[in-house]
Order: C-alpha cells, then structure tokens, then sequence
C-alpha cells in the first residue's frame, strides 16, 4: 500500500526495532511480530514472565505503524517464517484466514478449555471471527483499543472560560455529550490566547498514507448512520454508504478541520494527534486509546489536567465508535507452532491478563474488564469500557486493502483537499468498492 521507498524504511525500521526478551540462549526462540507503539513495549516486560515459566525465549520484531500492514502483509503473503506469532490488525483477519496465514484455533481452544466467552464480545467478532458472527476462530483477542478522545481538563475547569462559554452556548462547558457539542467546544477554543499561548480546538485524523483519515471519518459517520452494507442484501451499499445522514456525517468532518485544527493538520494521525496534545495546541485530542496511558503520565499535560470522553452521538442519538486492536495468532508458516500455541496458552491466563492491563496493555478478558475494581484501577478505565461497549470496524474483507485505498483517497481529496462535495465523494466511494467486490466475485 505503500511506495518502495517507505517499504525500505520500513525493513530497516524493522531491524532497528528487534529486541529480545534476554541475551540467554534458549533451546527454541520464538519470534512475536507486532507494531512499534507503547503497547509492544509492554508486551516486552510482560513476556519475560513466559520465558521464565517455560524456558521458551521471545524475540520481537517492532514496525513502525506507516510501515506495519505492508512488512507483515508482504511477510504473510510470501509465506515467509520471520513471525511464530503475529499480533495482526483486525481488519486482515479475512484475509489471514481465507490465504491460509494464520492457524485456525478451534480445536486448540476446544483442548485447553479457552472460551471465546470469556472475553469481549465486540473483540472476539472484531479480532477472533472469520466469517464474522461465526465460531471460527483465528486469533485470541489481545489488546482492546477504540476511537476516543482527550480534553484539557484543567482548561474546561477554568472559572472565567466556564462563565463566558455558558453565556454563549448555553450549557455548562465539559466533556461533550454530542457531535454538535463537540464542534462548539472546538469553535470556542479555536484560536484563544491561554496562558500567553495561542490554542487550537481539536486533533482529529487526516492522514492519507496508511488509514488514518479513514478511522477519523468513520468514527464521526457511523454516528450519523452510515452503513457499509444493506443488513439483509450483503454487498449493496448505494443508499447505505452515501445516505442523506451518512452524507451529512461527512460534511460535518470537513467542517470540524477546516474551523477547528491546528496549523499544518492536513496529514495527521496517531504520532501527530500526540504531539498536539502534549505541546498544549489543542483542547480536545482524538485518538487511540492505547496512547491514554502515555498521556496520564506526562508531566506537562497528564495527572489532573487530562480528562477522557467517549464519542459523542450523532444527531438522532446513535452512538457508537471506530474499533481498534488486534488479535494474536500463530502463523501457519512457522515452524514452532507447538510453542507459538503455549504462548497463546500463557497469555490467555487471567493473571497474565491482569498484568498486561496493569502494564500498560489493554486487556480483552472479561474476568479483568468487568472487576468491579476496574473502572477505579486507571483514570482512563471507564472511557475505555464505555468506548468498547459501542464499536464498530472497517472492512474485514481479504481485499481490505484496496478497500481502505479507495476510502482514504475519496476522504482526503475532499475533507483536506476540499475537492467536490461530501455526496460526490460517497458516491465515488460506492462505485470503488463496488468494483473491487465485483473483481473479487461477490457481485
């Protein structure tokens, strides 16, 4: 999906990124593929517990996330043995299993008594089903991640901005319950001078080279009433995709970033939208919420200046949000698949789950989210659960990638670009996919 060139940064990132748990020399080595990000070095401390228990040592090969779908696609589709195990993107999961990448985990479920009940639903659907909303299962769900937001906590708390800002809107300045909320929010901020530095109203995703504008977008439209498909006919999208709400869902984006961002956001995603937030540009920050932990402890924006909200509703009071995440799977092309399954094994146990949150990682097991003790373990904890309660995802099809190419280039050309209208850009993105389900047979 990308060029040469940032294929070839990729590599040498990949290389640059490889650690292991320890220098000992182990029997039998296992290699774990996943994205360079915070998360991954949790995963890091975490699996030094496994290597103790088992004597089963782990190397980990970290890609950048601009580079993450094109070195571990190309990886899987030349059926190449760098990953054992592989913690894959949601949307790859049809594609994994319909290309044969990734172990079907059925029976190895069945023998050691791992239930798919025992975690998320939305998770399991998201990062474990193929087909979807069937029991075939190729992953364990492994880090739980959604769309939501960020505030500026301590400026929301400000007397002064309080009293002026419910004198003109008309309610009491917080976390916004709805899109409409959000935007005045983001127009009352835009541009005000706070503590002698001029401020912006809200990061939200534009980037055009990977996914980013896509999972900005798609976290405001299906809010609006987007929909991929037609419920009872799979596939027919006019009239779903580009409906009147789905149509003004988009318009509503554009109308966010052009009132509302910071100077020079027309290519910003997950890095960016950090950046932002932690340079004091911005009141409101959208972004994953594996980037929550991060931010609590930073010292300039975290502890008590930093609050959380979940999306907000759109219009007619539909709310729900872009899911993230992934699930971990043994690829079918390793030659340790016996010890690959004893990780999967391992990082399934409740204690190991509890750990993972407790380090950083966002835990999909039920047994640690629903605790009651949960919602107070982390000042980020309840957002996370709510956000997880309303997800959706992008395609999950084996041509997602030509799929999400359309969308990105459809999103940016008019969001950034400004070219045409939202209802021509849904239009033109209703006749892409509809040729790549047709090229695929499904039409």
């Amino acid at each position: 999906m990308k060029s040469s060139l940032k294929l070839a940064l990729g590599l040498a990132s990949a290389i640059t990124a490889s650690t292991a748990v320890s220098n000992v020399a182990h029997a039998e080595d296992l290699t774990l593929c996943w994205a360079a990000w915070d998360p991954a070095n949790a995963l890091v401390e975490l699996s030094k517990d496994f290597t103790k228990e088992t004597g089963i040592g782990m190397k980990f090969e970290f890609v950048p996330w601009t580079n993450y779908a094109d070195r571990f696609l190309n990886e899987l589709n030349s059926h190449g043995k760098l990953c054992d195990l592989i913690i894959g993107d949601s949307q790859w999961i049809g594609g994994a299993a319909e290309n044969g990448h990734y172990v079907k985990l059925n029976d190895f479920f069945d023998k050691e008594k791992i239930s798919m009940d025992d975690f998320v639903p939305a998770t399991v659907v998201g990062y474990s089903e193929w087909p979807k909303n069937t029991p075939n299962y190729w992953a364990l769900p492994a880090m739980g991640d959604v769309v939501g937001w960020t505030y500026r906590k301590d400026w929301f708390s400000k007397p002064e901005l309080q009293k002026e800002f419910k004198e003109k809107y008309g309610w009491d300045l917080g976390p916004p319950a709805t899109f409409d909320q959000l935007k005045q929010i983001a127009e009352f901020f835009q541009k005000r001078q706070i503590d002698g530095k001029t401020v912006y109203g809200a990061s939200i995703y534009t980037e055009r080279g990977s996914e980013g504008i896509t999972m900005g977008a798609m976290d405001v439209l299906y809010s609006y009433g987007f929909q991929y498909e037609n419920p009872k006919k799979p596939y027919e999208m006019e009239g779903f995709v580009n409906s009147p709400d789905a149509v003004k869902g988009l318009e509503f984006y554009k109308a966010l970033y052009d009132c509302c961002t910071p100077p020079g956001a027309s290519n910003s995603y997950m890095g960016e939208g950090v950046d932002a937030f932690k340079s004091g540009q911005v009141a409101m920050h959208m972004n994953f919420a594996f980037t929550w932990p991060g931010l609590q402890k930073d010292e300039n924006v975290g502890g008590d200046k930093i609050g959380y909200f979940v999306n907000p509703k759109g219009p007619g009071g539909a709310q729900f949000a872009q899911l993230g995440g992934q699930g971990i799977s043994v690829v079918s092309y390793s030659d340790k698949q016996e010890s690959a399954l004893k990780y999967v094994k391992w990082f399934a146990n409740k204690d190991v789950q509890a750990k993972w949150w407790s380090l950083g990682g966002y835990s999909c097991l039920n047994a640690v989210v629903k605790d009651p003790k949960f919602p107070a373990s982390q000042p980020y904890a309840q957002a996370f659960l709510d956000s997880m309660a309303i997800v959706k995802d992008f395609w999950a099809e084996p041509s997602y990638a030509p799929l999400l190419q359309a969308s990105q280039k459809r999103f940016h050309d008019y969001v950034v670009a400004g070219q045409g209208s939202a209802k021509d850009a849904l239009d033109g993105l209703v006749k892409d996919w509809t040729q790549v389900f047709q090229d695929d047979g499904k039409m």
